[in-house]
């Protein structure tokens, strides 16, 4: 499949690896609706870096997604699934230093994170930290 393939798998398996030495809080937390996930989500994503390393992501997998089709690479279609959580996942370790959402809610997590980066493209998104900072979440 060529060294694109070779480098997404290197990185999702360091995304693992790194993922398996970020301690998990102690109490495991229920979340029953995605409006009571969202909040939480936001608050995991505070940092302006890491956000804006999740809308980078989340674009380009819709741009490797439309070019797969396009052009007929279908294999390419896998690269637009790993690219995004590559980098949202390197985000959270290397500047959040928590844990991404996407195993334990990965439907609610793909919908927050598209919703994130529209709010981020409208210019919306800070407020919205702001607002989700201010609730203690629990």
């Amino acid at each position: 499949m060529g060294s694109p393939f070779f480098c997404s798998c290197f990185w999702m398996i360091t995304a693992v690896n790194l993922w398996r030495e970020i301690p998990k809080g102690s109490k495991s937390v229920v979340v029953p609706s995605f409006s009571e996930f969202w909040p939480e989500y936001v608050r995991a994503h505070g940092e302006a870096s890491t956000r804006v390393m999740h809308c980078v992501g989340t674009l380009l997998g819709w741009a490797i997604l439309v070019a797969a089709i396009v052009t007929r690479h279908w294999w390419w279609i896998g690269l637009a699934l790993v690219v995004p959580y590559a980098l949202a996942w390197i985000s959270h370790f290397l500047i959040e230093h928590n844990r991404p959402a996407t195993l334990e809610h990965p439907l609610w997590s793909w919908w927050a994170d598209q919703k994130m980066v529209a709010m981020m493209l409208v210019g919306k998104m800070g407020e919205e930290v702001k607002r989700a900072s201010q609730t203690t979440g629990g």
